[in-house]
């Protein structure tokens, strides 16, 4: 997309020819490997090149729907302060967050996940990045099985024990494009590290889907 120089920092370089020399053996591809390889920048922890998980053609997918500049919806402001520079040098894609979509939560619910609610409403075939809210992506994948409608892409990576194995099993049941984290790691460094490595890939890459 645009060769002429590379969007990553020479310390964020050099720390993937660290990554490079120690990961060993995996089974990810190039692409899903360039994903796994930022996020482990991130957080320092090789384990996530066994836990992260890709759906068939979810790369691909998602280089197209940021080339379109498909809006993308972070669950909290954490995971949009993550992403808002590379967004803004590249595609320039429409950036909601969830959270400050809500003034007030629905009976029951969060604000996180009533602002999920209505951004699907707005963009239900939106690109959603969700690092930290798991009753949010429950009510997203909920809201997907009864409206039939299909976001581009689903990044389902959060943290903690409560609700966490469950929506991300929930997430996995689904016929969308995804990319998840297994188990009870993942959160806003990761959920950030995933979009800004796609968008990279889009930019920089001749990745056609």
């Amino acid at each position: 997309m645009n060769q002429q120089s590379s969007l990553n920092h020479p310390i964020v370089e050099e720390s993937f020819k660290i990554i490079d020399r120690e990961i060993g053996q995996h089974n990810l591809n190039l692409l899903e490997y360039q994903i796994a390889r930022r996020v482990i920048h991130s957080t320092a922890d090789f384990e996530f090149i066994k836990l992260l998980k890709f759906s068939p053609n979810s790369i691909n997918i998602a280089v197209d729907a940021l080339r379109h500049q498909t809006p993308i919806i972070t669950d909290v402001t954490m995971v949009k302060q993550g992403i808002v520079n590379l967004v803004g040098k590249t595609f320039k894609n429409p950036l909601i967050t969830a959270i400050e979509k809500a003034t007030y939560p629905l009976p029951g619910k969060t604000r996180t996940e009533t602002g999920l609610l209505e951004c699907y409403q707005q963009y239900p075939h939106g690109i959603y990045v969700i690092g930290n809210a798991p009753t949010a992506l429950l009510a997203l994948c909920q809201q997907i099985k009864e409206k039939k409608l299909k976001p581009s892409l689903i990044i389902g990576v959060p943290v903690g024990f409560v609700s966490v194995l469950e929506s991300k099993k929930t997430l996995e049941q689904i016929d969308v494009p995804q990319i998840r984290v297994e188990g009870r790691k993942g959160g806003s460094s990761v959920a950030a590290a995933i979009i800004n490595a796609l968008l990279v890939l889009a930019w920089e890459n001749d990745v056609k889907p």
